[in-house]
């Protein structure tokens, strides 16, 4: 068989390769070497070892053994030294620290980084022994020591790590008349050198830095290519003082595992109160419409709620901790969460901007109380625990509420006269209600009677009536061409829609009033059924009642709506009127034939039925409204060609203006 030209070239290589071998085999005669005379001739790649007698005795078992290779660095071999517990990345350290005593750790910034090399690189007898210095890149220019150059310079890439820690538990005061202060806070220590890799009170301040805790935690962060060495410790505590501190420590390079925030504008809003519940609100979650986002938001619940009342400091050190929340504050609103059955959460829409935001309604509370509200995301919200990034809290600054008085306190009306009741016996009749089907932007007190039902049917009363007034409004409006042309129309800049807005908001403010204790004495509050007893019988005093202004006008002895006091009876109270702007924007935005008007400030009727925004806190009421607001929340003040009445309007509805 002829073989092609292809196939003679490849014997022919074939045949000449095989000469080559032979001929070299018979010519150099190799020899081979066995693993006992590579100990005998070459120490040249591991010069370093330590083969000494004391070093072949130690035992690989020993928890003090610790292998110093020079070729291996301590990053590689994975150790700290005796009594330093080493962290990984983004996983927090439980440890108990005694009083007096300081805790030593140590994070390895390559581990984290989770650099990987495909071999080990021995050093070659040109290196230096500081494995973070790099060769020489004028002593050779081959392919294999750039690729080690390039290695070596990876490894010595800076990156910024972040140190946090929460206190959970700390000493306990022994006695609590004495002293209302917590113990003493914990104090960090950090260290880059390798001279000192037991940072603390002791250590060299030149060669540490030292960072206090604030309310049980602490944030630092630094930028390093080295190890980190970490102290805490804890301070001696007098005698006012027992136990031990129990604190989670965690370094990332990625973001501070724990970490709080003590800017000045709170993340969580106090709306309202009543004498045993409280309902709060966080800020808008998104600042523009979406409606993929608003979705997504609508389905979640990113923010955990720790509530505790002022009186009691347990909590006073560990109010930036999130696992010092978790053991101690009173109500936690988390998961598995201490008395989580005393609030319900959930998303709304309510609000400024109709944005998703999520409420907190308390129950369960001690009346006339000063409390602590502490908005706080367990992990990052989506994701938490060990092995996440920002895994392990995040904790906001405090928003202080109160909740109302169920004891009338004396009222004083002048410098001689007080309004007395005929006993001392609980008094509150104002009640909080929420997520209304009609009047979907109330949520506040109302005047209430503990003997009319719960919450929920007190809501239904409310916005049933509502509704039902509504309805004549919506006959009325359907007479209106709101589908005519824009050369027919009552007006280019509003629309049957803006009217059918404004007119809802005003509506449910006036009928769905806003209720505060009787005794609370804000000058922009107005007083109503004071001639009415209250839920359990008491009544004010006549003789010192009569002493007040316009004290036997209708406007002071009933309620705005006199279904109030024919069904609910909630008695004496005060009300936080309606902001003068609803009644403006109905003027503005519905057709003149209405016969909306208002009444302007100065006259009769106006200061009993409106009140007027003030640059700052809650004093009137308007949809939405909470006491805490922020500068962009408020409403412009309206134009002044709009203050005309809404007198007819009210006597429509059957309102009282007076």
């Amino acid at each position: 068989m002829q073989l092609s030209i292809l196939q003679s070239r490849l014997a022919a290589s074939l045949i000449a390769s095989c000469l080559l071998i032979l001929l070299y085999l018979t010519l150099f005669s190799p020899h081979f070497a066995v693993a006992l005379e590579i100990w005998e001739l070459s120490p040249l790649a591991l010069d370093d070892v330590d083969a000494s007698p004391g070093a072949a005795a130690r035992s690989p078992l020993d928890v003090a053994y610790e292998p110093e290779f020079a070729a291996f660095d301590r990053s590689i071999i994975g150790r700290a030294p005796a009594g330093v517990t080493a962290l990984t990345n983004n996983e927090a350290m439980p440890m108990n620290i005694p009083p007096g005593s300081t805790q030593f750790f140590m994070f390895t910034v390559l581990e984290a980084r989770g650099d990987t090399v495909s071999s080990l690189e021995l050093r070659s007898e040109h290196d230096v022994t500081d494995p973070q210095v790099a060769i020489d890149t004028t002593a050779t220019t081959s392919t294999s020591n750039t690729g080690l150059e390039m290695r070596l310079a990876t490894r010595q890439t800076s990156r910024t790590v972040y140190i946090s820690a929460n206190t959970c538990e700390q000493p306990e005061v022994v006695d609590p008349s004495k002293t209302a202060q917590g113990p003493p806070q914990l104090t960090l220590f950090v260290s880059t050198s390798a001279s000192n890799e037991s940072p603390g009170p002791l250590g060299n301040a030149e060669e540490q830095v030292a960072v206090a805790f604030v309310e049980g935690a602490v944030m630092y962060n630094m930028t390093t290519s080295g190890d980190i060495f970490i102290g805490v410790s804890a301070p001696n505590v007098t005698s006012e003082f027992k136990g031990t501190y129990n604190l989670r420590i965690a370094a990332s390079t990625d973001a501070y595992f724990y970490s709080y925030n003590v800017a000045e504008d709170a993340d969580l809003i106090w709306v309202d109160s009543d004498a045993q519940g409280a309902l709060l609100i966080t800020h808008n979650l998104t600042q523009a419409p979406d409606p993929q986002q608003e979705q997504k938001l609508m389905s979640t619940q990113p923010y955990v709620m720790f509530a505790h009342n002022k009186k009691d400091h347990s909590i006073n050190g560990l109010m930036h901790s999130y696992c010092g929340l978790q053991n101690h504050a009173q109500i936690a609103a988390t998961k598995n969460g201490q008395f989580s059955g005393m609030v319900s959460t959930g998303m709304t829409k309510r609000g400024p901007g109709n944005l998703p935001k999520q409420q907190f309604f308390f129950t369960g509370l001690n009346s006339s109380a000063e409390y602590l509200g502490i908005l706080a995301k367990n992990g990052n919200s989506s994701i938490s625990g060990n092995g996440r990034v920002a895994g392990g809290g995040h904790v906001s600054k405090a928003t202080q509420f109160s909740t109302k008085s169920g004891e009338l306190l004396p009222l004083v009306v002048s410098s001689h006269a007080q309004i007395l009741l005929t006993n001392g016996a609980d008094h509150g009749n104002c009640g909080i209600i929420v997520d209304l089907a009609f009047c979907d932007q109330v949520a506040y007190s109302v005047p209430s009677n503990p003997n009319f039902g719960n919450a929920t049917q007190l809501a239904k009363f409310y916005d049933d009536y509502a509704a039902e007034m509504y309805k004549n409004f919506n006959r009325s409006l359907a007479q209106i061409a709101c589908e005519a042309p824009s050369s027919q129309r009552y007006s280019l800049a509003r629309n049957c829609s803006d009217c059918a807005t404004a007119y809802k908001a005003w509506l449910c403010s006036v009928t769905i009033p806003r209720c505060e204790d009787f005794d609370n004495p804000a000058p922009y509050l107005h007083p109503r059924a004071m001639a009415q007893p209250f839920p359990n019988g008491d009544a004010l005093d006549d003789a010192a009642r009569a002493q007040l202004p316009l004290a036997n006008s209708l406007a002071y002895n009933s309620s705005r709506n006199s279904r109030i006091d024919k069904t609910i009876q909630p008695g004496p109270y005060k009300e936080l009127l309606p902001c003068e702007d609803l009644c403006y924007d109905v003027v503005r935005s519905c057709p003149a034939s209405m016969g909306f008007s208002c009444p302007q400030p100065g006259q009769i009727g106006f200061s009993s039925s409106y009140g007027r925004r003030a640059a700052a806190g809650l004093t009137c009421n308007y949809p939405g409204s909470a006491h805490q607001i922020s500068g962009s929340e408020r409403a412009a003040e309206p134009p002044s060609w709009t203050r005309m009445g809404l007198g007819a309007a009210m006597a429509a509805a059957g309102l009282l203006l007076l």
